[in-house]
């Protein structure tokens, strides 16, 4: 990347900052603000040093404006010790499309509520079909807190970081080798935030709890070691583990102890002085994307909240965790929320709404464009009886990342529609969640650190595509 090139992206944003010395110094935050999109679309739609210089720019703005990636693990913790309450949800948001329209959508609704821990994540899977590598996602985000004006700490998460079941049977060094590279790859991003779900590995042939666990909770212990060693100056990396695949059987007390016991047997074993989990996710009914009837309408759900209450309650007094997780929870009726905060869940995630919002609003004729090309790429997933709605619910998120440059080329008042839509929907859930007035729990709990963004890795070689049909979202 010459200094011409360089000069040529800050140019985009009018010269309203410059990178001295590796710091950014800003000249003018308004018009920095308003023209930092340019910055973001690079970042999202051109390739090579051009891209990874957009990239590179906006991380260095966004600390030099005190926006910063942090872990949310001392909030957890605090959590955990009785130091701040379970009155609330935080909600971590899997933003499939138009990253940038979104977060602001986001940021927008937290402030009008002064709400705090919120999380931006993105799963393995995601990554592939949406066509957002670990370092996009981060620039999208933190260009949407610049537009907006946040300052504070950016809680950046990594979902379902996910061993593959098949292709760990066929050769498991090399999928643990994978799941490692993208865990290398996202923390250099700014991801502070780690899902790992080894849970696809729990085998239920054997005879005992533990020993149906005990894969599990060694790869688990292995990733937390592997997370560790790589954890910037400073920063302790939140690390989630989870206990059971996300549509399988409703978790119990005995999968949670036996995941929790072989676990901090296993780190002690390969990182005696390694912090654990601060996290863990259960199943307690719901299913990824949730389930589409023949009308296109969505199967309601039994979410067994007693479950959700007791094994929280065990996490946090027992384990000394912020407590469980739920996943899959976008597309459950809206009085589902607060009993998430009854139920004293730490964490809930939410995806697949927000993209089906996306999909409503589309312009008509690049919604039949892109159902045209599902009909084409995804016709193998069209099975016998299956009605067109139920065909395009369950396969649209295919056409996300091969429709990216159309999405973030609509017009602007289109995108502000969306955008607008979004954040009615994330002050609603918010609200629901107990999230109005808990950003003085992230001023209190939480010191971000401001890492210094690696120049090589931002213009260094391009991470791969792989195959994630297998994973869940």
């Amino acid at each position: 990347m010459s200094t011409t090139e360089m000069q040529d992206l800050l140019t985009l944003v009018g010269n309203s900052f410059d990178v001295e010395d590796s710091k950014a110094v800003i000249h003018n935050v308004a018009r920095l603000r308003a023209d930092i999109y340019k910055l973001a679309e690079v970042g999202a739609l051109e390739s090579g040093p051009l891209q990874g210089m957009a990239r590179y720019l906006v991380r260095h703005a966004a600390l030099a404006l005190g926006i910063i990636p942090a872990s949310i693990q001392d909030l957890y913790a605090a959590r955990g010790r009785g130091e701040v309450p379970n009155t609330f949800t935080v909600p971590a948001i899997n933003l499939r499309a138009l990253t940038f329209e979104a977060a602001r959508a986001v940021f927008r609704a937290a402030r009008a509520l002064d709400a705090g821990p919120y999380i931006f994540e993105i799963a393995r899977s995601e990554i592939g079909y949406t066509d957002q590598r670990p370092a996009e996602y981060v620039t999208s985000v933190l260009a949407g807190a610049i537009a907006e004006g946040y300052v504070g700490p950016v809680f950046i998460q990594g979902d379902h970081f996910q061993v593959s079941a098949k292709r760990y049977a066929s050769d498991p060094e090399a999928e643990v080798r994978s799941v490692k590279e993208l865990i290398v790859e996202a923390i250099a991003a700014g991801f502070y935030n780690i899902d790992i779900d080894t849970s696809t590995l729990v085998d239920m042939t054997k005879t005992t709890t533990p020993e149906q666990q005990a894969l599990n909770t060694g790869l688990s212990a292995m990733y937390t070691a592997y997370i560790r060693s790589l954890e910037p100056r400073g920063v302790t990396i939140s690390v989630g583990g989870e206990i059971g695949e996300v549509g399988g059987h409703n978790s119990t007390e005995e999968e949670l102890c036996a995941y929790f016991d072989g676990y901090y047997s296993e780190l002690e074993k390969i990182a005696p002085e390694a912090a654990g989990i601060s996290k863990i996710s259960i199943q307690t009914g719901t299913s990824h994307g949730g389930v589409v009837l023949p009308d296109g309408s969505i199967a309601q759900v039994s979410v067994d909240f007693d479950t959700l209450l007791k094994l929280s309650r065990i996490a946090r007094d027992e384990y000394g965790m912020g407590g469980v997780v739920q996943h899959g929870a976008s597309t459950l009726p809206e009085d589902a929320f607060g009993k998430f905060v009854e139920s004293e869940a730490v964490e809930v995630h939410l995806a697949t709404n927000f993209q089906t919002m996306l999909f409503d609003r589309l312009p008509d004729e690049l919604r039949a464009e892109m159902y045209a090309y599902l009909d084409e790429k995804n016709a193998a997933e069209r099975k016998p009886g299956m009605t067109d709605e139920q065909f395009y619910y369950k396969t649209r998120k295919n056409a996300v990342g091969p429709f990216k440059k159309q999405t973030w080329n609509m017009s602007a008042e289109k995108k502000a529609e969306i955008g607008q839509a979004w954040e009615a929907q994330f002050t609603k859930l918010f609200t629901l969640l107990g999230l109005g007035g808990t950003r003085k729990y992230v001023d209190q709990t939480i010191k971000p650190v401001a890492v210094k963004p690696s120049h090589k890795y931002y213009l260094g070689e391009a991470a791969g595509e792989e195959d994630v049909s297998d994973l869940a979202d």
